[in-house]
């Protein structure tokens, strides 16, 4: 594992390496090189309490599934909220296969996303990296930088994976969503993953201590909880379930263990 020397990126000088970061955790339970010793001895610490790593890998291949299906129905335009570092197979991998075209806005409040994301920029002009905080969703709106790329009239795929579940209820994740999506034309769609703690509450307790000390915190969330997300939305078949029973591509998706974990659905905009 590497550490970028914040000398070298003016933009990590501003980045706290004492705090263990969710988006750098997450990394690291992918795999990645993005991290520091403070976010992997943290990581290490939930990942001794199951299959982190398979359960975040599970994550992973669902947001390629759901894009996957986005683009199949036609949507060339993709808001991603709470992207987290760049990975394999990111949104407008998967998206630009199906029409190299295809708009992705990338949405993070972290810095530390924004300095690893910058590159992606400079792709082409129709990705674009926007540094905004998924709480205060009207500003994600009405930033130009999403103005410029994405059409509200035509339909938008809006991804929230793996992020609402940094939100509290005080923080009213189910409104942000509602407003996030309000203005979307009809075909539109809304894919959500969320943790959930409904098969191990004692474990799931545990790892909310974790992320107690982490820059972002941990809220596990019922069937019924994530399902609300889902709103004034046609949900897709099979509903929203767990990772690995939404349409996996094989036998790996299915036995992949952790599935439990995180429930995720796809819905679309009548």
């Amino acid at each position: 594992m590497t550490e970028q020397n914040p000398a070298e990126n003016p933009a990590l000088r501003r980045v706290d390496t004492t705090i263990p970061n969710a988006a750098r955790m997450y990394d690291y339970y992918l795999g990645g090189k993005d991290n520091y010793q403070v976010d992997r001895e943290a990581a290490e610490k939930i990942m001794a309490l199951g299959p982190s790593r398979d359960i975040c890998v599970a994550n992973r291949r669902f947001l390629g599934r759901a894009v996957r299906h986005a683009a199949q129905q036609g949507i060339r335009q993709f808001l991603d909220l709470g992207t987290g570092l760049p990975t394999q197979e990111n949104v407008h991998e998967v998206a630009k296969r199906y029409d190299p075209g295809a708009r992705v806005v990338y949405v993070d409040y972290d810095p530390v996303v924004r300095a690893h994301a910058e590159a992606l920029r400079m792709l082409d002009d129709t990705i674009t990296v926007v540094q905004q905080d998924i709480r205060a969703p009207e500003r994600i709106l009405a930033h130009p930088d999403v103005r410029q790329l994405i059409d509200l009239s035509q339909p938008v795929a809006v991804l929230c994976i793996a992020v609402l579940h940094c939100l509290t209820d005080d923080e009213d994740p189910w409104g942000v969503v509602r407003t996030l999506t309000a203005p979307l034309a009809p075909g539109s769609m809304l894919a959500v993953s969320h943790l959930t703690d409904d098969a191990h509450p004692e474990v799931g307790a545990a790892a909310r201590e974790v992320y107690d000390d982490a820059t972002a915190p941990l809220i596990h969330r019922s069937h019924a909880g994530v399902a609300r997300f889902f709103e004034g939305f046609e949900v897709l078949d099979p509903g929203v379930t767990r990772v690995n029973e939404w349409r996996p591509d094989g036998d790996l998706d299915r036995r992949r263990p952790g599935g439990e974990w995180f429930y995720v659905g796809m819905g679309r905009k009548a």
